[in-house]
């Protein structure tokens, strides 16, 4: 993935081998208290993740490296109000899905239609019918519509491909938490499917 490699942490800041062997609660405390170098190995450590958790939301390299910029920048202003409750990926994972759900709402608001740059490599496929690329792609934006948590799980599970225990494991919560969790987010986005994609034909 060659897109990630070309995320930064803002302007000014500059990796220190010495960090890579700090955790991330340390690395998460240290720039707390102002230590740049700190947020930049953070960074570094979690720039491969967070692009393609962006990616996975917006479908689309580019959009997706401007969505994983814009994550770190969000996580840099808010980082102070980092209590420590989840791991840091985590907290990664929750401000990127946020960043990637609250652009989808936008463009939904405004009424964009993005057009992917995978598409083209599919124009001469007809074995993909047009209507059910625009039912696919209805759906994933109806995902917009749930909460963060929810938003995130969908996409873990059937967009990323991730495995209940290992959504468990990002989300820091119990298997049975997120089996429950999972249960009320196909119900929740099952109804939205059935109001903003079914009820119009």
């Amino acid at each position: 993935m060659t897109r990630a490699a070309v995320i930064t942490a803002p302007a000014g800041l500059v990796n220190d081998a010495s960090l890579e062997q700090l955790d991330d609660i340390t690395l998460v405390r240290r720039s707390q208290k102002g230590d740049r170098d700190a947020f930049s190995q953070l960074v570094k450590r979690h720039q491969h993740l967070v692009y393609n958790v962006s990616y996975r939301f917006m479908r689309d390299a580019v959009q997706a490296e401007d969505m994983a910029q814009e994550a770190f920048l969000k996580a840099f202003r808010l980082l102070k109000g980092f209590r420590g409750d989840c791991s840091f990926t985590t907290w990664m994972y929750r401000v990127t899905s946020s960043v990637c759900l609250t652009e989808l709402a936008r463009r939904k608001r405004r009424g964009e239609v993005t057009l992917h740059h995978e598409a083209g490599n599919k124009l001469s496929a007809p074995q993909t019918a047009p209507e059910e690329t625009d039912l696919k792609e209805q759906i994933r934006r109806c995902v917009s519509y749930l909460s963060d948590r929810y938003a995130t799980i969908i996409t873990l599970y059937y967009l990323n491909g991730s495995s209940y225990d290992e959504i468990a494991q990002v989300m820091d919560v119990p298997l049975g938490t997120l089996k429950t969790w999972m249960f009320r987010a196909r119900k929740q986005l099952r109804r939205i499917v059935e109001k903003e994609v079914f009820s119009n034909e």
